[in-house]
């Protein structure tokens, strides 16, 4: 039985070994998400041109007459494909509703990504930094007329039902929309937040609705990590601490440390678990599995 199984071994290892090589680089096509497409803007009034990242649930074109909640996601060229992985799991388990994901970035050749993100998701002016900056309103106003519009009208996507999620920098604009435009969005995901910008910015904003008296009718998901640097790490605590001191009438919020990761490393832990607390309301099922 020995000498067959290495026999067998030594037959398979044969077949599996690489023709000589020819000097050439073989070709093949690029690996492509399946249900995913590009939609590259016309250029807006501040220069910039936008590309949006679309992943279609499975069941849209089998249901032409459905409407479907919809995730926007920042930094769309980093994270998008981490959420489409994520998205697949989560309705094969029932715990989300079949969802858009939108992924926001950036059209033209080798964009830097570094500067256009500093200044589009950044909601105050960062000193020091070399890059324009704090320009966050106008990435949302960019939202509001030009993307939802689309998205919604080309797509059947839910206005009732708009979400979004981001992770550092792109975290903090998470958390400016839910105070500066509550109307936009029903979920926030905010992965690691950038608080520290502008020395605990978004908490002043975080009080100072709080002061108004106003409701906040949202779900908020906010993580940091545990490994990350410990500055930025404890501007997040800060603001997670503050959630339930602030007592925001409507707001149902979670907090969570990811343990044993840096700044990063939060993203798939925190957009997974995220994407099932903003859409818990909307789940087939809750729970444990059933038999």
């Amino acid at each position: 039985m020995l000498g067959l199984a290495l026999a067998t071994m030594t037959s398979a290892a044969a077949a599996e070994t690489p023709a000589e090589s020819t000097g050439t680089t073989p070709t093949a096509p690029p690996y492509a998400l399946p249900g995913t497409q590009v939609i590259t803007l016309p250029p807006a009034a501040a220069g910039r041109q936008y590309q949006l990242l679309i992943h279609l649930p499975g069941s849209f074109k089998r249901e032409p007459q459905r409407r479907y909640p919809v995730l926007y996601v920042t930094d769309g060229y980093w994270d998008f494909a981490t959420l489409v992985a994520s998205y697949g799991n989560l309705v094969y388990d029932r715990v989300v509703p079949e969802f858009i994901i939108v992924g926001l970035s950036y059209a033209g050749a080798q964009p830097d990504y570094d500067a256009l993100r500093l200044a589009d998701l950044s909601p105050v002016a960062m000193p020091g930094e070399k890059a324009e900056s704090g320009q966050a309103d106008r990435f949302l106003d960019t939202l509001e007329r030009t993307v939802f519009p689309l998205i919604e009208r080309e797509f059947r996507a839910d206005p009732g039902q708009r979400h979004i999620a981001g992770s550092s920098l792109g975290g903090l604009f998470v958390l400016h929309a839910l105070y500066a435009r509550p109307q936009l969005f029903q979920g926030y995901i905010a992965a690691s937040p950038a608080v520290v910008v502008g020395g605990d910015w978004i908490i002043g904003r975080a009080k100072a609705y709080a002061a108004s008296g106003k409701p906040l009718p949202a779900r908020l998901y906010v993580t940091g990590a545990e490994h990350e640097w410990p500055g930025f790490l404890a501007g997040i605590q800060r603001y997670q601490a503050l959630l339930p001191e602030l007592k925001q009438p409507g707001l149902v919020f979670e907090r969570r440390t990811i343990d044993g990761e840096r700044h990063a490393g939060t993203k798939p832990e925190s957009y997974t678990r995220g994407m099932r607390f903003i859409f818990a309301p909307l789940a087939p099922e809750q729970g444990p599995s059933k038999d």
